[in-house]
């Protein structure tokens, strides 16, 4: 192994260095080693409208989601309380009266 960080991007461990610059060949992301070493920032979770998130908020649906393995839907303007924040595919994870629990995306909420 190279010793070499992993690409911020993509996250490829095929790095290398181009003068004081590190470069991925899979993403053709650049980076300064100095960027590499700094700590990463904490993610921001943003509603709809650009109001930041935070666990434990509650937050309003704005469009009709269907969901997945029923023939029933979401409504615009369901309430949601004690939201939880998280990383992957869906930005909340939540329990919505009714349906139980559920992840959705911070597109389709609004803070109340």
């Amino acid at each position: 192994m190279s010793g070499l960080p992993p690409c911020p991007k993509c996250g490829s461990a095929f790095t290398y260095e181009d003068g004081a610059h590190l470069v991925c060949p899979d993403c053709a992301h650049e980076w300064t080693a100095e960027a590499a070493a700094a700590a990463p920032e904490a993610r921001v979770w943003k509603d709809a409208h650009g109001n930041v998130l935070a666990n434990g908020d509650t937050v309003t649906i704005i469009k009709d989601l269907k969901v997945k393995g029923t023939s029933s839907s979401v409504k615009v303007g369901t309430k949601v309380k004690n939201i939880r924040l998280v990383e992957g595919d869906h930005d909340i994870d939540c329990r919505i009266e009714g349906f139980g629990q559920m992840g959705l995306k911070t597109e389709f909420v609004k803070k109340v």
